[in-house]
């Protein structure tokens, strides 16, 4: 008998949510955003505090994704036009895994026909030389 490619249930979730999903490196995720791509940071404020902010991305906090996504919504993020289901979105968290289940999830859910997410999120983003601007200490939000 052999080893099952994955141990545990949510890993191989995780490998089918990546399957069909836009994945991009950072430097490919850079050049989106430049035409036009939104680009969501799921990071928690504790993080975004702590390692800074990426020019431009709008933070969102993953509970509340769904809504501020759906553009249907009147809390979808003034960012997003009303039933522009075909903007591209591209998520970032910390590492990229959290945020490939989200774009697999909110894609399903809501309909949107372009989310992807950054290979390896924020820290890749920061390894690659990418913008981040560093948080003042006064600002809290």
């Amino acid at each position: 008998m052999t080893a099952p490619e994955f141990e545990d249930v949510i890993s191989r979730r995780l490998a089918e949510a990546r399957e069909n999903l836009p994945r991009y490196s950072p430097e490919e995720a850079g050049e989106e955003i430049r035409r036009g791509a939104l680009l969501v940071d799921l990071r928690p404020l504790e993080y975004r505090l702590r390692f800074g902010d990426i020019p431009g991305a709008v933070p969102v906090s993953r509970h509340v994704l769904e809504w501020r996504l759906d553009v249907h919504s009147r809390w979808r993020l003034k960012e997003l036009g009303f039933g522009d289901t075909g903007r591209r979105i591209i998520l970032l968290c910390n590492e990229g895994y959290t945020s490939s289940l989200a774009a697999h999830q909110v894609s399903a859910l809501i309909g949107l026909a372009d989310v992807g997410d950054v290979r390896g999120g924020f820290a890749a983003w920061q390894a690659a030389g990418m913008p981040v601007v560093p948080r003042s200490p006064e600002v809290h939000a």
